[in-house]
């Protein structure tokens, strides 16, 4: 992987959602609880984070789908639980580039969602109280997941890592073998998107974006809240 600076991610109404919270400590607050009965239970929820996981290493390797429009790092987690939660039929995998017979082999099982589960991603907890298929990356963490640590040794599939730079909020994705982000910006000749070893980030030249309990900037691991455990 080519090095270089992060961009820090800055979704669309972000700076709506940021005057809202006075605070970046308020991040580590626990969320507002998920709706009684949608949770994932336990094999759903590791079923879920191969979904994911498969979805996000997709944009990885082939480069990002047209269908995923909203491209920063927010952008990317939203794209890839509303897919990990669909039904994966011959139309979604023939969109997604994943009906070759070399494909077929490494698709996890269906995950056997009830309506008010497959529809979670449609209904991100949002600052002003409304919920929706837009959260900002401040309000996934601050309103749709809960604080897990800041040892990253604690982390599982599609935790995500949380940077405050000050004016602007990052997201990046634990995927156990890598962590995957997109800068927030995109060229004609780069899509924003980047995967990096653990070893990487933790040695990266930039110090404030090193997954380390000493670094002010780093927050935290965080876990949607939906997921078990």
């Amino acid at each position: 992987m080519r090095r270089r600076f992060l961009s820090a991610c800055a979704a669309t109404g972000l700076a709506t959602g940021l005057a809202t919270y006075a605070s970046p400590a308020r991040a580590l607050q626990a969320p507002l609880p998920t709706d009684d009965g949608d949770s994932l239970s336990p094999r759903q929820s590791t079923l879920f984070r191969a979904w994911f996981t498969l979805i996000v290493d997709q944009q990885i390797r082939r480069g990002p789908t047209p269908r995923w429009t909203q491209r920063d790092c927010a952008g990317l987690v939203r794209f890839a639980a509303d897919n990990a939660l669909r039904r994966h039929g011959a139309d979604w995998l023939h969109a997604n580039g994943l009906n070759g017979v070399a494909d077929a082999g490494r698709l996890p099982p269906e995950i056997g969602l009830d309506a008010r589960q497959r529809s979670l991603a449609q209904r991100w907890m949002r600052a002003d109280g409304t919920r929706g298929p837009y959260a900002s990356a401040i309000a996934l963490i601050q309103d749709n997941s809960r604080f897990v640590s800041r040892d990253i040794n604690q982390a599982l599939p599609v935790d995500l890592l949380f940077y405050d730079q000050g004016d602007d909020q990052h997201l990046m994705i634990w995927l156990d073998r890598y962590i995957a982000y997109h800068t927030g910006t995109t060229t004609p000749t780069d899509n924003g998107l980047r995967a990096v070893s653990v070893a990487e980030l933790m040695q990266w030249q930039d110090s404030r974006w090193r997954p380390i309990n000493g670094n002010p900037n780093f927050i935290g691991l965080f876990r949607l809240d939906f997921l078990a455990p």
